[in-house]
């Protein structure tokens, strides 16, 4: 069952513009930070009240963390996905594969959530999120 939207999802080639617009002009608080392999923070989690977030990655330590191309960024490429809470992901994701939607198998993100991904007929990527 969908709980609510817990995140959209963002990349950005100047990380430090991007905390200082979000913290330092709209008052917006930092919940928690993505560290990759050299221990250095890649991705930003601003609060949104509660438990939904603006989730921004610098897209160059993001590629090389997940993969994938690194492209030059202009207005409306930025956003990468959304992301939706859901309580009893395994009975969800079954239920959607029952109607036909196409579900990835579910893995644990490196927040210690379960996740899986689907998406929506015009291909846009939709997370599926069981906090942990």
């Amino acid at each position: 069952m969908i709980r609510q939207l817990a995140h959209l999802n963002f990349v950005t080639d100047d990380l430090n513009k991007i905390i200082d617009f979000y913290v330092n002009k709209l008052g917006m608080k930092v919940k928690f930070t993505l560290n990759n392999k050299k221990g250095q923070p890649f991705g930003y989690y601003f609060e949104c009240g509660n438990v939904s977030f603006l989730e921004f990655f610098d897209q160059t330590m993001a590629a090389e963390y997940w993969g994938g191309e690194v492209a030059a960024l202009t207005t409306g490429t930025q956003y990468r996905h959304f992301c939706l809470e859901v309580v009893g992901l395994d009975e969800y994701c079954q239920k959607l594969k029952s109607k036909g939607v196409e579900v990835s198998p579910i893995t644990l993100g490196m927040d210690n959530s379960r996740q899986a991904w689907i998406a929506d007929p015009d291909g846009n990527a939709i997370e599926l999120m069981e906090y942990g």
